[in-house]
């Protein structure tokens, strides 16, 4: 940077608090659901982001003037941003990079990590208020990032699941890009349930059709809650469902039921549930997002594995709900192979690395060289197997 340029101070918050809610949201809007201070904060308040978890708040926050204070008025850009100690609840999965960290003799922990915790769903990460060059406040806060990293001896400092913008300037910057793939549904104006399995072909419309006759059969009623009408007794039975599914892996779920109660005072307008019952008694429950054009599946669980429940709790109610909405798409969450037969397509995920040990640094080169040829391929061959019919 030359001197005629801006001199700008970053503040690391170990508190969303420092700073508090309206400066945050005033540069990251209200709309994504997991990066408002609400989300965020409640994260952090009830303990789910912690040193004790692994997940220690450390966000960014970028003002103006080369010894600006918080006090300072509000900031020019804002960032999540955790230290972390772990890879839990990561969802871009650096398990190898971290045993051969060790293997040498070298500590992987703590590094720096921007992301939404526990949500493997794309979106903004770096909020630049709108008054400043995008592109000069990234060169700004890569470097900011990078000298803190060095300074604190952390490994590296990944940025998961950006923007692909985002990740395209990151990359220029010289932060590694990493690609992986997830499942959308999109609503393509879709008038009912029934015309979006009109455009399936006929194999795939029928085994829809059958999936959700059985579950209808074996006597379950579904009904859907939104935001403060959910009842206390709704939210315990949910969280005793999301803990099952846990706990048949020998796990505790990552969030407390605390957080899960606290987002239905502080955010209730992008929140609704799915709850089931058979023979009267409730059964499972599924956690859903939204905002103004997507619904985002998030949490669910059941007191048994009965066929086909989940995917009609999961899936197909949401896509009821996108649809009777008008929303436009649908992120049930990572992975799932089964999702395409059901009209998820398969889109590329975006995450950036900086690795600070030069060796590693090229070794991690070239494994995402190969990564990247094995993830196209499977994309290609993903799409090849979607269920919709040929237009006539």
């Amino acid at each position: 940077m030359n001197n005629q340029e801006p001199l700008y101070t970053a503040h690391f918050l170990e508190s969303l608090s420092l700073l508090g809610a309206s400066k945050w949201n005033g540069l990251t809007g209200t709309d994504n659901p997991f990066t408002r201070y609400e989300f965020l904060y409640e994260l952090e308040r009830t303990g789910c982001t912690s040193r004790e978890s692994g997940w220690q708040p450390f966000h960014l926050a970028l003002y103006e003037g080369c010894t600006a204070s918080l006090a300072d008025g509000s900031p020019v850009a804002v960032m999540p941003m955790y230290l972390k100690t772990n890879s839990w609840g990561e969802y871009v999965f650096d398990w190898s990079w971290a045993n051969a960290y060790q293997s040498h003799g070298y500590n992987y922990f703590p590094k720096l990590v921007t992301a939404a915790p526990f949500t493997p769903s794309h979106g903004q990460r770096i909020f630049i208020a709108d008054s400043h060059d995008r592109d000069a406040i990234f060169d700004v806060i890569v470097e900011k990032l990078t000298e803190k990293a060095c300074s604190l001896k952390v490994s590296s400092w990944h940025v998961l699941f950006p923007q692909q913008e985002e990740s395209t300037t990151l990359t220029r910057l010289g932060l590694k890009q990493r690609i992986a793939t997830q499942f959308h549904w999109y609503n393509r104006g879709y008038e009912s349930f029934s015309h979006f399995l009109d455009k399936l072909n006929s194999r795939k419309r029928k085994s829809i059709k059958r999936e959700r006759r059985q579950v209808k059969e074996q006597g379950f009623q579904f009904s859907i809650t939104e935001g403060s009408a959910v009842s206390d007794r709704q939210w315990s039975e949910f969280y005793r469902f999301y803990q099952s599914t846990y706990l048949v892996r020998g796990m505790q779920g990552y969030l407390k039921e605390s957080f899960f109660r606290a987002l239905a005072q502080s955010m209730p307008e992008q929140i609704l549930m799915v709850n089931v019952k058979l023979d009267g008694k409730s059964t499972a429950a599924a956690l859903f997002f939204k905002n103004s054009e997507k619904l985002f599946g998030r949490y669910w669980g059941s007191l048994a594995d009965y066929q086909f429940l989940h995917f009609e709790t999961c899936y197909y109610q949401g896509q009821e709900y996108a649809i009777a909405n008008e929303l436009q798409s649908f992120d049930s969450g990572a992975q799932g192979e089964h999702k395409i037969q059901r009209g998820f397509e398969p889109i590329l995920t975006y995450s950036n690395h900086w690795i600070g040990n030069d060796g590693f640094s090229l070794a991690i080169d070239r494994f995402l060289q190969e990564e990247r040829v094995h993830i196209e391929s499977y994309q290609n061959e993903a799409r090849s197997l979607l269920p919709f019919r040929q237009e006539d």
